[in-house]
């Protein structure tokens, strides 16, 4: 297998070098949620990539948005408008 790629398999990961402090708060906020430090490591990945995921959904449908506006119109900047609706 080359670098970068995953594998299905793929059941261990290896971190090296891992700040201490980093390792003793995520010791003990598994103890607060009863579970072991790589239950949480795993738990916190899968919500970082589905984060990560639906960070990406979000900007595809805001390219897609702006993408209808037309190139030809000059657009108003957003915070002349709030700021007029503010000094009504």
């Amino acid at each position: 297998m080359r670098t970068g790629e995953v594998s299905s398999r793929m059941t261990h990961i290896v971190l090296d070098d891992v700040d201490e402090a980093v390792l003793a708060k995520l010791a003990e906020l598994a103890r607060a949620n009863r579970l072991s430090v790589e239950e949480l490591a795993q738990k916190l990945l899968v919500e970082a990539v589905d984060m990560a995921d639906r960070r990406r959904q979000r900007l595809e449908i805001a390219d897609r948005i702006a993408a209808m506006t037309p190139k030809e119109i000059v657009q108003t900047d957003s915070t002349i408008l709030l700021r007029e609706d503010r000094d009504r």
